[in-house]
């Protein structure tokens, strides 16, 4: 059982920054695969990025390519996201996630098992 806690959102301007924190529970968090989604108002979830459990890859929309890097630190259990040049067009909830695929990095909801229960990313023009 992992179970996700995010912090880290807050409201900034566009081209401002943001880094977001995903702390797991559990002695296998290095067993995992680990990626941020996040979903706007009536729209539906979408990958942002993801990182395999060793950190050896990760993986990114093309939307955020460049400007967000997703990093993990295994003995800390802590998964990040850096977010900058940020846009409005990047408000939303986000979330993160676990997937015991870890040998491999997934763009599919259904691939992760385990959710956060998401941070407000709010960009202002």
């Amino acid at each position: 059982q992992v179970q996700l806690v995010e912090s880290g959102g807050g409201l900034v301007q566009a081209g401002g920054s943001l880094r977001l924190s995903c702390a797991a529970s559990g002695r296998t968090f290095g067993r995992y695969a680990m990626g941020w989604f996040r979903q706007a108002p009536g729209k539906e979830r979408e990958f942002v990025a993801g990182i395999s459990s060793m950190g050896g890859t990760t993986l990114y929309d093309d939307s955020v390519k460049g400007r967000f890097t997703i990093s993990r630190d295994n003995a800390a259990n802590t998964v990040y996201l850096q977010m900058n040049s940020l846009k409005p067009e990047d408000t939303a909830v986000y979330y993160c996630a676990a997937s015991p695929l870890g040998f491999s990095v997934g763009k599919q909801v259904k691939s992760y098992e385990y959710w956060g229960q998401g941070t407000q990313v709010t960009v202002s023009s």
